[in-house]
C-alpha cells in the first residue's frame, strides 16, 4: 500500500473542509479523480465493508481490507500529521469520511486505499460551539448601505420597535462568503468580496462588537441575496408542487415550486397573533412572551443566530441574523420552533410568507411560513422579521455536520 507522501497530504488537506461541512460543495475534480474518491456520510457497516451516501445522494459500496490506511481527525483539525491511526471497528455509523479507493483493485470492485473520518458527535459539538460563538459574536440584518472602498457596511437590524442601525467593519483578514441564490445553508456559503454585496441583502457578522451591538470588527460574515413573498393563495397545484400567491409587495402573481428541500412551518394562531403585536410595540410590557414548542430534534447546523440562545440546531447557524429579542422570546427561536408542515397541509385563501429564490417570474421557495395573517397587518416589520428568519433556517452550521 502507498504510503502518505507530503504531496499527498496536500491533497487530502485541500478535501478536509468537506468533511467537516454538512452539506458538501465538491470542486470539479474531472471524471477520472472522481471516481477515484468521494465524501460522504456512513449509512451501513456490514462486515468489512461501508455504504457511505455522498451529500448528492448517491450510495457508495466499499470494501476495507486490512491493508487500507484510516485515520480519523478531529473537526477544525488542518494536519495529517496529529491525525489518530484506527480501525475498522472504530467507524460508527453517522461518521463523516473520505474515502480514496484503490487503483489497483480488482476491475469492478471498490477497495478503500485510505479512509479519513470525522465522528459524529465530534462534528456535533464543533457545531455547538460555533452556533455559540455565533450567537455571542454575531450580528445581522438587512444590509442598508456599503462601502467597499472603506469597508463598511451599514445594517437595519431587527423588526418593529427594536429595530436599529448596525456598522460593520470589513477589514483584510475578514473572512467574506456569500450564499448561493439558492440556499439559506451556511455550508453552501462561497467565498465573495465585499463588492458582490448590496443593498437589500442580508448580512451576518461575527467579531469583536461593542456593548450594545450596534458596531462590529468582523472576523468572518456571509451574505445572501432573495426574494421576500407575502400574499394569500390563489391556487395549489399538488401535482406539480406549486402555489400560486399574489405578492402584496409587487400585486402581481407569483407561481412557487415548493420542492421537498423546502422548510414549512405554520405558526398558531396565539403565537402569530403575539408576535403580530410586539412588531406593531403594542405588546405589554411585562409578561405574554410569546409561547415556544420543543426545539425539533438537530440534524444539521445552521446558520449563525443572534440572541444568545440556539435556534433550535447543530451549527452557525441557520439563525435568522438581527431578529432580536422581544419581552424575552427570541423570534427567529419562535419561528425555528413552530410546527412543521407539508404542502398537502395548506389552504387555497390563507396567507403565506416566503422566502424564495430570485426572479421576478416564477421561482422556487427556500423556506415557507404559513398563520401569518395577523403579521401581515403590520406589513414593513413583518418584512424584515421574514427577511431575518431567512438567513436562519433548516439547520446548517458553520461547523458543519452530516445532516
Amino acid at each position: 500500500m502507498k504510503r502518505l507522501t507530503r504531496k499527498n497530504i496536500a491533497v487530502w488537506l485541500s478535501f478536509f473542509a468537506l468533511l467537516t461541512s454538512a452539506t458538501v460543495l465538491c470542486p470539479k475534480l474531472g471524471a477520472q479523480a472522481a471516481a477515484q474518491r468521494f465524501v460522504g456520510t456512513i449509512s451501513t457497516i456490514m462486515g468489512d465493508t461501508l455504504t457511505v451516501k455522498t451529500d448528492a445522494g448517491e450510495e457508495h459500496k466499499v470494501q476495507v481490507p486490512d491493508t487500507a490506511m484510516l485515520k480519523r481527525i478531529a473537526p477544525g483539525q488542518k494536519d495529517l500529521s496529529t491525525a489518530e491511526t484506527i480501525k475498522l471497528s472504530d467507524l460508527a455509523v453517522g461518521d463523516r469520511v473520505l474515502v480514496k479507493l484503490d487503483p489497483d483493485a480488482t476491475a469492478g470492485s471498490a477497495q478503500a486505499q485510505q479512509i479519513v473520518a470525522v465522528k459524529q458527535t465530534d462534528i456535533a459539538q464543533k457545531q455547538q460551539q460555533d452556533m455559540a460563538e455565533w450567537q455571542r459574536n454575531g450580528v445581522g440584518g438587512l444590509v442598508k448601505s456599503v462601502d467597499a472602498a472603506s469597508g463598511v457596511v451599514m445594517l437595519t437590524s431587527g423588526a418593529g420597535p427594536t429595530a436599529k442601525t448596525v456598522t460593520v467593519h470589513v477589514e483584510k483578514n475578514t473572512v467574506l462568503k456569500r450564499y448561493p441564490s439558492n440556499s439559506v445553508r451556511f455550508a453552501d456559503a462561497q467565498p465573495a468580496p465585499l463588492d458582490a454585496v448590496k443593498a437589500g441583502d442580508q448580512f451576518r457578522a461575527r467579531g469583536q462588537k461593542n456593548a450594545d451591538g450596534t458596531e462590529i470588527t468582523a472576523t468572518e460574515a456571509v451574505s445572501g441575496s432573495f426574494r421576500n413573498i407575502s400574499g394569500t393563495i390563489s391556487t395549489i397545484d399538488a401535482a406539480n408542487s406549486t402555489v400560486t400567491v399574489k405578492d402584496l409587495a409587487t400585486k402581481k402573481t407569483v407561481t412557487v415550486k415548493v420542492t421537498p428541500d423546502a422548510e414549512m412551518r405554520r405558526l398558531p394562531d396565539m403565537m402569530a397573533r403575539m408576535i403580530a403585536a410586539r412588531l406593531k410595540g403594542t405588546a405589554p410590557e411585562n409578561g405574554g412572551t410569546p409561547p415556544t414548542m420543543a426545539a425539533r430534534p438537530q440534524g444539521g447546523a445552521a446558520a449563525p443566530t443572534q440572541g444568545g440562545a440556539a435556534s433550535h440546531q447543530g451549527g452557525p447557524g441557520t439563525g435568522a441574523p438581527g431578529a432580536g429579542r422581544h419581552g424575552g422570546g427570541d423570534m427567529e427561536q419562535v419561528l425555528e420552533r413552530a410546527p412543521a408542515i407539508k404542502l398537502a397541509d395548506l389552504q387555497k385563501g390563507e396567507a403565506l410568507m416566503m422566502v424564495s429564490t430570485e426572479g421576478s417570474g416564477d421561482v422556487t421557495a427556500i423556506k415557507v411560513l404559513a398563520g401569518v395573517e395577523p403579521l401581515l397587518e403590520s406589513p414593513e416589520a413583518s418584512r424584515n422579521l421574514l427577511a431575518n428568519w431567512s438567513m436562519g433556517g433548516g439547520g446548517e452550521a458553520a461547523g458543519g455536520a452530516a445532516q
